[in-house]
């Protein structure tokens, strides 16, 4: 699901917030077309939040125009009507004290809604976020899961046009926490909802969004697909943001315009990969761990992998049902296995093996001279 060649639902432009003198927020230019699920990440304090506020104009006084369908919020779409058309949900839950149902109906009694509709609209919420069983529970009652649920339930009981959700998982345990990214992807699929929502949890991105803007110090350094941006970061800060573990600093030796090789910095060891690079050109060269294969023996004439080194294992990290492998190649490099390739591979720190990635799998950024 993309809405990338929607109709555009919201559109930010100039948008500034300044607060004692310091920039918060400076986005020139912001999109979000119907159907999209943009993830705003960055690192705690780059202005994510605020950037919400603004957008859903509940934080004033900002410099810029945010646009809604085409009209300008304020102007020609007075601000109250904007918010009737939104729906937002808090890292903290902020549930009324009383039932379950009464918390997920009360954006519906605000709005006049009758009583027969309302009773539709909430029975089909709490049936999609599987809290069905909870209505007449009181909510001082609940689990920080189940809490969330009522929460981001009552949003989406409003049937809004766009949603914006304020790092929603980010207090939950794990089970709860992976139980409910799991369970919003198939609602925000099934339902097609138009939603922004902030996170700096990289893993919450790919499992969720169709769209990124990557942020940092009040500034978007990069939005666009999900893929592009995952995948082609443009700097070495988004590069490292969305898991490009491996950043070795090179130099291009040889190109044809299409391919090249890099000499690894302080290293005797190439690096091949693809992109059009001059030779003498300063790049960074970015490496996922998951595109890090590893074996016991390998020769050239057994892999379709361009780049090929012995290596040294650092370390084994456990992170659930994967191992980060660290890896001493000549030059620094990680893995991603499951815990059965550890016991078959008898990876052990100390131990020796052979590493392996495409020249596709090497991302190159240019580096200043």
């Amino acid at each position: 699901m993309t809405g990338q060649s929607g109709d555009v639902l919201l559109e930010a432009k100039n948008l500034r917030v300044v607060r004692g003198g310091s920039v918060l927020v400076d986005v020139p230019s912001l999109v979000v077309r119907k159907g999209d699920v943009l993830a705003v990440i960055g690192p705690n304090g780059a202005g994510k939040t605020t950037l919400l506020q603004a957008l859903a104009h509940l934080l004033k006084p900002f410099d810029g125009t945010v646009f809604f369908e085409g009209l300008e919020v304020a102007k020609g779409l007075p601000v109250l009507e904007y918010r009737r058309r939104l729906a937002m949900a808090f890292q903290e839950p902020l549930l009324f004290d009383t039932t379950v149902y009464q918390n997920v109906s009360s954006g519906l009694k605000i709005r006049g809604m009758k009583k027969s509709l309302m009773r539709e609209r909430v029975d089909e919420a709490l049936e999609l976020f599987g809290i069905s069983h909870l209505a007449d529970r009181s909510a001082r009652t609940l689990s920080g899961g189940e809490a969330q649920r009522t929460n981001i339930a009552r949003a989406f009981a409003t049937n809004p046009a766009l949603l914006f959700l304020d790092e929603p998982f980010n207090a939950l345990d794990q089970p709860s926490h992976e139980a409910l990214v799991k369970d919003l992807r198939s609602i925000v699929k099934k339902t097609d909802i138009t939603v922004v929502f902030v996170t700096h949890n990289r893993l919450e991105a790919l499992q969720l969004a169709t769209t990124v803007a990557a942020m940092r110090k009040g500034l978007v350094i990069q939005n666009g697909d999900l893929e592009e941006v995952m995948n082609n970061p443009q700097d070495p800060f988004v590069a490292s943001f969305v898991g490009m573990d491996c950043m070795l600093p090179g130099k291009i030796v040889s190109s044809n315009g299409q391919g090249f090789v890099a000499a690894v910095k302080g290293q005797e060891q190439t690096v091949e990969g693809i992109g059009d690079f001059e030779p003498g050109d300063k790049v960074a060269l970015c490496i996922r761990p998951e595109n890090v294969l590893l074996s016991l023996k390998t020769t050239r004439h057994e892999t379709s992998a361009r780049n090929l080194f012995p290596a040294r294992i650092v370390s084994v990290i456990p992170l659930g049902p994967f191992h980060k492998v660290e890896l001493d190649c000549g030059f620094p490099l990680s893995a991603y296995v499951t815990a059965a390739s550890v016991k078959d591979l008898s990876l052990h720190e100390g131990g020796e093996i052979f590493a392996s990635f495409k020249a596709t799998s090497v991302h190159a950024l240019k580096r200043q001279p």
